[in-house]
This record gives C-alpha cells, sequence and structure tokens, in this order.
C-alpha cells in the first residue's frame, strides 16, 4: 500500500528536522505507542498498541533512519511483530523545503505492508487504517512542533438565559465546524 502527502508547517525547517529525531516527540506522535527508546543512529526499539478491524495486538518493533540528507531528507524504516495477529513493514520517505512564509513544507511517501492476520482482514480495511495512522501521525508531529490551534479550542455554551434571548449568531457555524 502506497501513500503520500504534503503538510504545511508553521516552523522553520531546522525546527521540524530537530524534531523529526527527537524520541519524545516521535513517541508522542506514533499513535498507540506504550513505549519508544533509542537514538537515531542506532534506531529507536518501540512498543504500540493497535486495532485493526477486529484485531488488537502489540507490536514490538524497531525503527531505523537511512539515506539521511542533514536538513532535507531521510527514510524512516519501521517493522513490527505483533505474534498471532501477524506483521507490519513499511518505509516514509520524508522530504523537507522552506516556505516562502518561513515555515516548511514537509512531504512524505510511505509505503507499507501488513502479513498473517491482518493481512486476511482485506486490502480496504488495512489500507484505510494504514492512511489514518499515517495521517494522525503527521497530525500529531505538526501539532507538537506548532502547538495547539487555538481554533480548535471549544466554545463555552451560551450562558443560560429566558426564552426570548435571541439567539447568538454564529452558533450553526460552531456547530457545524
Amino acid at each position: 500500500m502506497k501513500m503520500n502527502d504534503t503538510r504545511q508547517i508553521a516552523a522553520p525547517p531546522q525546527q521540524v528536522w530537530t524534531a523529526l529525531f527527537d524520541p519524545e516527540v516521535l513517541k508522542a506522535c506514533v499513535p498507540g505507542c506504550q513505549d519508544l527508546s533509542g537514538n537515531p543512529e542506532d534506531g529507536y526499539e518501540a512498543v504500540v498498541v493497535q486495532k485493526v478491524g477486529p484485531v488488537k495486538a502489540t507490536f514490538k518493533g524497531m525503527v531505523t533512519m537511512a539515506d539521511v540528507v542533514d536538513g532535507q531528507s531521510c527514510t524512516l524504516i519501521g517493522e513490527g511483530k505483533g505474534g498471532a495477529a501477524g506483521f507490519a513493514k513499511g518505509h516514509a520517505q520524508i522530504r523537507l523545503e522552506a516556505a516562502d512564509d518561513g515555515g516548511t513544507v514537509l512531504h512524505y511517501d510511505v509505503d507499507a505492508s501488513v502479513g498473517g492476520k491482518l493481512a486476511q482482514l482485506g486490502s480496504r480495511i488495512v489500507d484505510g487504517f494504514a492512511r489514518r495512522m499515517a495521517g494522525e501521525f503527521f497530525t500529531r508531529f505538526q501539532d507538537q512542533i506548532e502547538g495547539p490551534d487555538i481554533s480548535d479550542a471549544q466554545t463555552p455554551p451560551p450562558a443560560a438565559s429566558d426564552d426570548t434571548a435571541e439567539p447568538r449568531k454564529g452558533w450553526v457555524k460552531r456547530i457545524l465546524g
């Protein structure tokens, strides 16, 4: 299964590059990550708990960095074994570009595969799960660098009032938005 996407991150490329190699940032970004230890030179050992369709498994695996061009690009290579559930492996090629606004454009190309019980679930379930995982990883990564988006904060409900009060303008957009 292959996928690619681009993210606009409001931080300079060097800050994004540094975060990409920070184990605490990576641990916070990997959905279901229970433990992550190691370093960029030797690789990271990880324990990740995930549920794919009806199959829930604890994956133990290794993530290594390859093809590193300092400040510009690298490839994350990962492989995990989930016991009877099977295995997952893949790689993500990541490339950074300086944006005109001082931020960073992050490009990624992911190629992943699964085996065992996971592969028996069917490509639609597995592909959807892999897309969701990649999207969630890079969304969390962006949030780790930029901080939470203020517009995502919950708007407090209007104060209780009598029934004759006129509704607040813009409430539909807040509910639907």
